[in-house]
């Protein structure tokens, strides 16, 4: 990193990242392939290959004439357990409210439907701490593609160099590298922090305020 690097903006995936929906995406991929691929056996495992891509990639590639309809079982399913079953990550909270606090611009890039983007936001009561909130609906070119993060960047007439995003998967960080920003893994993603290493985030967070250190030694001394 250069030495004017100075951070203004964070930008978060929400999944796995802000919130924990990883126990209600599963469910909704294990009831999804029950109903339409009877005939196949899928461990949670094989579910979890299905977190990151968008869910047009993912059921287009297990069974492409019946991909709509499977898409909007995923929806109905999810939609119902949703407010039971998901809930904001401990210390997210209070780490959103401190960076707000400290000036930075915060905003939310990801690859899953605008309504349960903002519906997932609201039910967890952190919607207000976000200038931008980019999803599916909003790009051609999902992550790992940089049009998300570049988009979002745009609309709130930021840098590259001024920006960190953070991310639970393997399209956060190649999505983030294919933007030049900062890329942050956390370490409570479902795979874990080791998983993550293998893309080569700069940085693996063990909890919020990691973040917030991070900004403040880059903002400080450049590095």
């Amino acid at each position: 990193m250069n030495e004017n690097k100075n951070i203004t903006t964070v930008l978060f995936d929400l999944d796995g990242t802000l919130i924990n929906t990883n126990p209600l995406i599963i469910s909704s991929f294990r009831a999804t392939v029950e109903e339409f691929l009877k005939e196949q056996t899928f461990t949670d495992e094989d579910l979890m290959d299905f977190i990151g891509p968008t869910l047009e990639q993912t059921f287009t590639k297990l069974l492409k004439e019946k991909k709509d309809d499977m898409i909007t079982f995923y929806r109905t399913h999810n939609k119902k357990y949703h407010d039971d079953m998901v809930e904001v990550y401990p210390g997210v909270l209070e780490g959103l409210e401190r960076l707000k606090q400290k000036g930075i611009t915060l905003g939310i890039v990801s690859s899953k439907a605008n309504d349960m983007v903002h519906h997932g936001l609201k039910h967890c009561k952190i919607y207000d701490y976000f200038e931008i909130i980019i999803g599916a609906d909003d790009v051609t070119n999902p992550k790992p593609h940089k049009e998300p993060i570049e988009l979002a960047l745009n609309r709130l007439g930021r840098k590259k160099e001024e920006t960190i995003f953070v991310g639970d998967n393997k399209h956060d960080m190649l999505g983030g590298k294919n933007a030049g920003v900062i890329t942050c893994g956390v370490s409570w993603a479902l795979r874990g922090a080791d998983y993550l290493k293998n893309y080569h985030p700069e940085f693996i967070l063990k909890d919020m305020n990691d973040l917030l250190k991070i900004i403040d030694e880059v903002n400080t001394h450049g590095k």
